[in-house]
């Protein structure tokens, strides 16, 4: 691993060895090889230099699963440029906010994604005709990347709790020991078929990618259809590596798909971003055998994902949690971590905070960054079990000594660390980070509405969903819904949402959202329900 290589030097590394001979990218029905998909990708950048009159500092993405998506991506890359996603299925005013926030220079878009014209800034428009013609033709010569380690490769927008989406940069350097690190790890290289089912805006989908193009493996990317049938899929793309969120498990036990030996082609099953529970591992485990299977977890101010842990090849020797979920493992060579408590002292249980060479460099807004980071009294540093830690407020240069909480609540039991959930009302549906606040700001902003609470749902099955309630003027909840589904993705839209003559309080005199939930678990749908 080389800790000055930006992401555009993993994937040009394979170029240079596979060129014509190795499959990059499978993608609606395309193949394209290493030099193919290189020379698509220095085409397309030869467009953005054109339209923007010179090389863009930070380029948007607003593209899915197709040629233009991921030759787009590599075209910011190779120019060292910042690439930062936007999802065609989000909606448009929140690309757009994100397209503020980020101070993009241009957005390459695909002409059938949605939100050109909510766009701030310029929009470099994709047709699939054009896109073809970008696959044909002379190379152009571009300038030299500039681009060095620590200069931004991607930024990411998480949910915020004031409302307002929060923009993650992650450095070269931070991807490169990731890279470092997975490439081996997972034993990629020619002949490993990689799948793609996260969106270009979750994290994960930065390991589809450069982990297969810096190893020299094909990416295989499903359809939308395909990504509901993942054993199909499997099986018929003939995947080795596999990499999703626990939640697509559990739809396929639903349906009845795991069935053992369904998928013997598997070399390695990964699962990240939320919780892996023991009982859909052990459906996974059955239905690739041949697989070695691990739970992973990062958040993606890490780099995408941080710690391992391996289940042994034989069930009756996994762990098994009180929580029953599968332990987060322990982290990855070369980075550092604690547990502290309430007062920021070290503990077996409590807040998981995490430094080392995959943490971010710090919020895009400097001022998100208070209250997230702490640090020992220097004079303590080498005697951490006898200080406390020391809030990070931003009256200091923010450094690599700074130590970075999570805001997840851990313990740590025969030497691995076992994930309890989250410290406040941050929650993960589907895979993507939800802060509760940002729906609860949504459904405030609403005509008539004067408090709004929205808690997480378990279902039997182990999947969580959102419920509302509010006091205020009684509306149609269906316009509600409506208009919630205007500002925020569809996974962030509650399930129900229910008017209340008032909210359920605690002897403080805060909002109870234990009795709230168990309250809209049998709550009847109202005449505003």
């Amino acid at each position: 691993m080389n800790a000055t290589w930006t992401m555009y030097d993993w994937f040009a590394g394979s170029v240079a060895e596979h060129g014509d001979r190795r499959t990059a990218l499978e993608v609606a029905g395309e193949h394209l090889t290493y030099a193919a998909l290189d020379a698509a990708a220095h085409r397309l950048a030869g467009e953005l230099v054109a339209e923007h009159g010179g090389v863009p500092s930070r380029v948007g993405l607003l593209a899915a699963r197709s040629t233009t998506a991921y030759a787009g991506y590599l075209a910011v890359q190779r120019l060292g440029a910042t690439v930062v996603p936007l999802n065609p299925a989000f909606p448009a005013s929140r690309n757009a906010t994100i397209a503020r926030d980020a101070r993009l220079d241009l957005v390459i878009a695909e002409e059938s994604a949605p939100g050109h014209a909510e766009m701030p800034v310029p929009v470099l428009r994709v047709s699939a005709e054009r896109m073809a013609g970008l696959c044909t033709g002379p190379v152009p010569t571009l300038p030299k990347s500039a681009a060095g380690p620590d200069d931004l490769a991607y930024i990411l927008f998480t949910s915020g709790s004031t409302g307002r989406p929060k923009g993650v940069p992650i450095t070269h350097r931070n991807v490169s020991a990731f890279l470092g690190h997975v490439i081996p790890r997972y034993e990629l290289g020619p002949g490993a078929r990689v799948s793609q089912t996260f969106d270009l805006t979750f994290d994960p989908s930065v390991y589809d990618m450069f982990a297969a193009w810096g190893s020299g493996a094909t990416l295989v990317v499903p359809g939308k259809r395909e990504l509901l049938s993942p054993v199909r899929f499997v099986n018929r793309r003939r995947i080795t590596h596999w990499n999703s969120v626990p939640s697509v498990a559990s739809i396929a036990l639903r349906l009845r798909a795991l069935e053992p030996g369904s998928m013997p082609t598997l070399r390695w099953s990964l699962f990240c971003g939320e919780a892996l529970t023991v009982t859909h591992a052990e459906a996974w485990r059955a239905a690739a055998p041949h697989a070695t299977l691990e739970n992973t977890y990062g958040p993606t101010e890490m780099t995408v994902t941080w710690t391992e842990f391996r289940l042994p090849a034989r069930t009756e020797d996994w762990p098994r949690p009180s929580n029953g979920t599968v332990p987060i493992g322990t982290p990855y060579p070369g980075q550092e971590h604690l547990v502290v408590d309430e007062a920021g002292r070290p503990a077996q249980e409590g807040e998981l905070c995490v430094r080392g060479s995959q943490r971010f460099p710090g919020y895009l807004d400097p001022a998100d960054n208070a209250g997230r980071f702490f640090s020992f009294d220097e004079e303590r540093d080498g005697e951490r079990d006898g200080g406390r830690a020391r809030p990070y407020d931003g009256s200091e240069p923010l450094t690599s000594r700074h130590w970075y909480r999570t805001g997840d609540r851990v313990t740590t039991a025969d030497g691995v660390l076992v994930h309890l959930g989250r410290l406040d009302h941050q929650l993960k549906i589907r895979g993507y980070r939800v802060e509760l606040g940002e729906i609860e700001s949504a459904l405030l902003a609403q005509p008539g509405v004067t408090e709004a609470v929205v808690v997480a749902l378990h279902g039997p099955d182990g999947e969580t969903g959102l419920a509302a309630a509010y006091t205020g003027s009684v509306q149609d909840t269906e316009v509600l819904l409506e208009r919630l589904g205007e500002r925020l993705p569809a996974y962030m839209v509650p399930g129900s949402i229910t008017a209340l003559d008032a909210l359920p309080l605690n002897a403080n005199g805060k909002v109870d959202r234990g009795v709230l939930a168990a309250m809209l678990v049998t709550e009847k749908p109202s005449a505003a329900a």
